[in-house]
């Protein structure tokens, strides 16, 4: 609690500041965690210390992994769908710092190297089509749950901390479940693998994101943000889809190009499953 709220209030004012949102116009709040619990949790903290309307309605995802950036989308976009005046705020925040484990098991070796701490916020907004003209839409998403890999992911809570166990089968798994998951999203808007103009991929580890990149047939460049943020802040659980997308943003601006204006995110946790999403330039 007290390494967690001042990073996640950090990353929602800058949310909002990036959003143009004021306080006042928040009229929900989406906060996801799965590396700690407290009560009075993150999301009442965000109200208060952001100034929110005590009337914000709250919502916590807690303890679904990597993948739970994808359930806060879905459950955002439900809103948004169901409010013409949501404006909903969205708060990732992970110490998985906090559950380093000593022991002298190669899987605790790899999980130790692999997982960090990090934050990210977004602002999703319920809009009318002309309001909407050039920004990203959520356009839909989609899980797959794997039928024969419970065992392979798992994150049990124990004596010194939250304990992981991760199967060397996870990148396999992975690979074998994508292509008809990916196939399954576009094809529902009758598009294909060739239509998208970027891709980013949750960097669970090297292996993982260029067994994605062989498993759908894309280039190197098409991996290069999601290498580039496991390269620079590892593994942050949930937080580190929108690190990904963000990157890919901000490359676009510095390289002067035109914004992509169609894309897939996906990313893999605990089940073993596979959570995405579709989204589209209005």
């Amino acid at each position: 609690r007290e390494s967690v709220v001042p990073l996640a209030e950090d990353v929602a004012e800058r949310a909002l500041e990036d959003a143009e949102a004021a306080p006042d116009e928040i009229t929900h709040v989406i906060a996801v965690s799965c590396t700690g619990f407290f009560a009075p949790g993150l999301d009442v903290e965000l109200v208060k210390r952001l100034g929110l309307p005590p009337t914000t309605q709250r919502t916590f995802i807690g303890f679904m992994g990597c993948y739970a950036a994808f359930n806060a989308l879905r459950v955002a976009d439900g809103f948004c769908q169901s409010n013409p005046d949501a404006r909903v705020l969205v708060v990732c925040a992970e110490l998985c710092t906090l559950h380093f484990q000593i022991d002298d098991s190669l899987e605790s070796v790899v999980v130790n190297s692999l997982f960090s701490d990090g934050a990210a916020a977004a602002v999703l907004s319920s809009r009318s089509g002309a309001d909407a003209q050039g920004r990203l839409a959520y356009v839909d998403g989609r899980c797959h749950l794997d039928d024969d890999s419970m065992e392979d992911m798992t994150w049990a809570i124990g004596d010194t901390g939250f304990k992981m166990g991760l199967s060397s089968r996870v990148p396999d798994v992975v690979g074998d479940n994508l292509p008809a998951y990916v196939d399954d999203l576009l094809g529902a808007h009758d598009l294909g693998r060739e239509d998208p103009d970027f891709w980013a991929i949750h960097p669970g580890g090297r292996r993982i994101v260029e067994g994605a990149r062989d498993a759908l047939h894309l280039g190197d460049r098409d991996v290069a943000d999601s290498l580039a943020v496991l390269r620079r802040y590892g593994n942050m659980s949930s937080p580190t889809i929108l690190f990904v997308l963000k990157r890919i943003f901000e490359q676009a601006d510095r390289g002067g190009g035109a914004p992509p204006d169609q894309g897939v995110a996906m990313a893999f946790g605990p089940g073993l499953t596979i959570e995405g999403a579709l989204f589209e330039r209005a």
